[in-house]
């Protein structure tokens, strides 16, 4: 098998990466055991429940993206991920206010040599430069996104959101207040969630 003959959730990866997504996977099994990074029942489906979910987003970004922000990362998921499978090792930003969750993805960047870059404040306190892309999974509903995106991505950015069965329902909340373009990518780890791509986002005129 040769180094580009590995994939993970739709996107091709070296063995090199590969590796790394295996001891980041190792660490957060190591450091769930005293801070709650994942819940301890699915430790057991981590690949596919966290980092192949995870991973499945990296293919959807604009492939001239220049930095990307993760939002409420708390173990890196999948914001550390993110920057694991990017091999132009551009910028990734992590915005988590949990101190102990901050000093977590601190020490997975230390130990894998990663160009990330990680925020311990809340995400409307953040003063950061607007990113191409930003992301987020188990988060916030969709209409309080669109407000951190407002704030935190290029007019001309990417919005990758994973969301789960009921995630028409949160489009047409935030279509009340908000104007954008989506699509909806069926997960690979899940049949009952998604990825949505979202564009062109502006507040609608009251």
């Amino acid at each position: 098998m040769n180094d580009h003959s590995l994939s993970i959730g739709g996107v091709d990866v070296s063995r090199e990466t590969m590796e790394k997504l295996r001891a980041y996977s190792d660490l957060i099994v190591k450091w769930t055991k005293t801070i709650n990074l994942i819940s301890p029942a699915s430790v057991p489906d981590i690949w596919d429940r966290h980092i192949t979910d995870s991973a499945q987003i990296y293919q959807y970004a604009p492939s001239s993206w220049g930095h990307w922000i993760d939002l409420g990362s708390g173990g890196g998921l999948p914001g550390l991920v993110i920057s694991i499978l990017d091999q132009s090792e551009r910028p990734v930003t992590l915005i988590e206010s949990d101190t102990r969750k901050c000093l977590f993805l601190n020490t997975v960047r230390r130990e894998l040599d990663l160009n990330v870059t990680v925020l311990n404040k809340r995400i409307n306190a953040v003063d950061t430069p607007p990113a191409d892309v930003i992301t987020a999974r188990a988060l916030a509903p969709l209409t309080d996104l669109m407000t951190f995106a407002s704030d935190l991505l290029l007019p001309t950015g990417t919005a990758l959101f994973s969301k789960g069965l009921t995630y028409k329902e949160e489009v047409d909340a935030a279509l009340e207040n908000w104007q954008f373009e989506y699509e909806a990518h069926a997960s690979h780890t899940n049949p009952d969630a998604c990825v949505l791509e979202i564009s062109r986002i502006q507040r609608r005129e009251s």
